[in-house]
């Protein structure tokens, strides 16, 4: 890099300063800029990896706003994206790409509960009402027989049908 020899006049003009260290480019403008870039690339990748960066461009912008060194600028850029990266990111992304569980399909039937509208045996599948909808069903103990209007547990699903326990209830 060549440096641009300018007669210094004074010592708070930062762009004859920046030019005579060859650094006339490292600006608040190139920080905001990367800011911007950094925080445009995060939208695609969404990894909360760019945006950490460019959080810590923020950093690196504002001590450039406030006219100091250089080497401060870049310390301080780099200090606050290490910092988000290694405090704020984790928690952020555990939060972020951590949901429930989404249960789609017949699966979701597993441990609900259910009206029995037909009596069901292990020889003669009946039928049970489950979450709106009328199912065949069979028992999951093969030696229980239950009535109509009882309520059971569905334990597990095999095709169209379910195989339900009755649920214990309070005798009087």
């Amino acid at each position: 890099m060549r440096l641009a020899v300018v007669p210094v006049t004074g010592a708070d003009d930062w762009e004859a300063q920046a030019k005579v260290s060859g650094m006339e480019w490292f600006r608040w403008e190139t920080w905001l800029g990367a800011a911007v870039l950094l925080g445009v690339a995060e939208m695609f990748s969404l990894d909360l990896i760019l945006i950490m960066l460019a959080v810590g461009a923020l950093a690196g912008f504002v001590t450039a706003a406030l006219d100091l060194n250089v080497a401060v600028q870049l310390l301080a850029a780099a200090g606050t994206s290490v910092a988000m990266l290694a405090v704020v990111r984790p928690g952020l992304a555990k939060r972020f790409h951590g949901g429930p569980e989404l249960q789609l399909g017949h699966g979701k039937l597993v441990g609900k509960q259910g009206v029995v509208t037909e009596p069901i045996s292990a020889q003669d599948p009946g039928r049970v009402r489950l979450a709106g909808e009328i199912w065949s069903a069979q028992p999951y103990d093969e030696t229980l027989s239950i009535e109509a209007g009882e309520t059971v547990e569905v334990y597990e699903i095999r095709g169209a049908t379910a195989f339900v326990h009755p649920v214990p209830g309070l005798e009087s």
